[in-house]
């Protein structure tokens, strides 16, 4: 799944933000005086996660498959691989502690919550600094609002944003602001929506853009802001800045200098690579070849067939590469089939009801993917807490509870090939559109299962991006899809009638008045206990409605390293994406000792004992170790 599906995809109502809306919102209480009484936290003590046997240096080698469309973190073709470079990966004012689960410092060193429900303080680290050394201050913050409402960005998205969702930065002085939601939230809500990693909610360089040209409607960034920034390196606050671009092959980041990041204890003993080259490699499978030469120092292998087959050649035998299997609990997403009930027959909740026992997920996972996944319990994802409802279970594959619905819904005759159809004519046959060739066996086999039910699929595998534009255009029966997720769980871009339209993340093309009602209740209720009780009604409803197969998860990562590269003996989080992403936990680092010496073996022909590593301390119902 690319991070493009991770992203919220705007509404086709969402109205661009007029000038004088603009206007007014961006004034802030600059020189502001703090209420008498705020209660600062601080939460400095949370046990380390990286290692003092780190070592600093190296360069870290890795691929994408295609060259960015442009370096900005906003506006058109920004939401690339690289992002998390930019944005995504970059510190915020405070962040998740990845066991514990408290917010930890990174940009602020405090925070503290006003009686509103709507307000957050927050005291700025003095010692943060941009990539070119410029102090970070509460007129970064100010800027940002500028910045991200501007029309320039030509992104509507974070024009909505940072209008409606941020309504105002406040500052207090160089190192105190204080941020506001246009909704009232629970006090970790409001942490939650300032701080997640895409929101685009953090400081941009005010400095970098003193001196604007071509500002004729006034909103404080140039009219060409999509073009002159298209690959423009803004200052960085994260660890790595990028230094050199080669068009259509490779990016080079490079460790500032002195990074401000280490006055943080949290920080201490990470980001510890020099450099990170990532050349382009537009085949998987020509990725592989190059990581068992020694081109490149890691490679995912969480496809099963990567796991269990194909990482079982001479580098990992003869212990040259390493391999890693490490449990997390990172929420996961809605996901499954998403069933368009715009389209024919699929406006029928019994067939809807059909499809869904028709399909033998569990029998998938078990004989295609070596049972390895999980089922997800829900349609609407897994991994928020008491936001799920407990011990839920997606619906078992059952042929004859199938029939029993479909015959509900008047699909009664038999064809020869043994597919049902209705008076009218009409077969139970529907394409499922998916994007990625290694789901096509995933698939199959849910084809050929389903024919027990008098169910017809067929295959509609249309490439990457262009299968993505095919589902939020709503040309699909079923789309095979999961998405990505957050803390909490998001209902609106996905059930509400307002995004049962092009472009949308409604991939089921649902509108219905009820789930309306009980959306709108849940975005604007901000004590935790009654919204935890709307989003069971909600996730309950789906059910009810069949709209989503629920499908699986992998709350794993599976990668093979060559054995230069250590981490701690705990390294894995239980938030840990990649074990050996520069811009994840990142407690990982390069021996440079080992690398010569294993270059060496490898010239002599000597070998070392085959390394597989696995991690079950946060495997869902294993005992947490931490």
């Amino acid at each position: 799944m690319t991070k493009q599906m991770t992203r919220t995809v705007v509404m086709n109502k969402l109205a661009l933000v007029t000038f004088a809306l603009l206007a007014s919102s961006t004034q802030v209480a600059i020189g502001a005086t703090l209420p008498e009484k705020v209660n600062w936290i601080e939460h400095n003590q949370e046990p380390l996660f990286a290692s003092k046997e780190a070592k600093q240096g190296g360069t870290f080698y890795t691929y994408m498959n295609s060259f960015p469309q442009t370096l900005r973190s906003v506006g058109p073709d920004a939401n690339s691989g690289i992002r998390g470079y930019l944005m995504d990966g970059t510190p915020k004012l405070a962040g998740r502690h990845p066991n514990t689960g408290k917010w930890i410092p990174q940009l602020a060193t405090a925070w503290a919550f006003s009686a509103d429900n709507q307000t957050v303080y927050f005291k700025l680290d003095p010692n943060a600094r941009w990539s070119d050394n410029t102090k970070v201050t509460a007129d970064d913050y100010l800027f940002m609002l500028t910045y991200n409402r501007s029309k320039d960005i030509v992104d509507p998205w974070y024009n909505d944003f940072f209008t409606n969702a941020i309504t105002d930065v406040i500052k207090y002085d160089d190192y105190t602001i204080a941020i506001k939601s246009g909704t009232k939230m629970s006090n970790d809500e409001l942490m939650t929506q300032i701080n997640m990693p895409s929101n685009g909610l953090q400081p941009r360089p005010k400095h970098f853009f003193a001196k604007l040209k071509k500002d004729k409607n006034g909103d404080g960034m140039p009219d060409d802001f999509v073009r002159r920034y298209n690959f423009k390196v803004e200052p960085t606050v994260g660890p790595y800045v990028l230094d050199k671009i080669e068009r259509g092959k490779k990016l080079v980041f490079k460790h500032v200098n002195d990074w401000w990041g280490y006055s943080n204890r949290y920080y201490q003993n990470r980001y510890n690579v020099n450099k990170i080259s990532m050349k382009v490699i537009r085949d998987n499978d020509i990725a592989r070849k190059h990581f068992e030469r020694g081109d490149i120092d890691t490679y995912g292998l969480v496809l099963p067939s990567l796991w269990h087959e194909k990482s079982d050649t001479e580098p990992y035998k003869d212990g040259y590469i390493q391999k890693f299997w490490g449990y997390n609990q990172l929420p996961q997403g809605a996901g499954g089939l998403w069933m368009n009930t715009a389209m024919p027959m699929l406006n029928d909740v019994n067939v809807r009801a059909g499809i869904t026992y028709a399909m033998d997920f569990d029998g998938m996972l078990l004989h295609v993917l070596r049972g390895d996944y999980m089922r997800l319990p829900s349609g609407m994802g897994y991994g928020h807490g008491d936001y799920d409802i407990a011990n839920q279970t997606a619906p078992k594959f059952d042929p004859q509870k199938a029939i029993n619905y479909f015959n509900k819904a008047g699909f009664t005759h038999i064809d020869a090939d043994g597919i049902r159809s209705n008076a009218a004519g009409q077969r139970l046959s529907f394409a499922v559109t998916y994007s990625f060739a290694p789901h096509t066996r995933r698939i199959a086999y849910l084809k050929e299962q389903a024919k027990k039910a008098g169910l017809e699929l067929t295959l509609n595998l249309i490439d990457g991006s262009s299968a993505f534009k095919f589902m939020l255009e709503k040309k699909h029966q079923i789309a095979f899809l999961h998405m990505g997720a957050g803390e909490i769980p998001s209902y609106w871009e996905y059930l509400s009638s307002e995004t049962a339209a092009n472009q949308t993340n409604n991939f089921t093309n649902y509108k219905n008045p009820e789930m309306d009602k009980l959306i709108t209740a849940y975005r604007h209720t901000f004590l935790k206990k009654d919204k935890v009780t709307i989003s069971h009604q909600i996730i309950q409803k789906v059910a009810d409605e069949y709209l989503i197969v629920p499908g699986y998860m992998v709350p794993y990562t599976r990668e093979g390293f060559w054995r230069w590269i250590k981490f701690p003996k705990n390294g894995m989080t239980k938030q840990t994406l990649s074990l050996t992403s520069p811009m994840d936990v990142a407690n990982f680092w390069i021996d440079q000792d080992v690398k010569k010496e294993t270059l060496a073996a490898r010239k002599e022909h000597k070998v070392f004992p085959p390394v597989t590593i696995i991690d079950t301390r946060f495997k869902l119902g294993a005992k947490d170790d931490q």
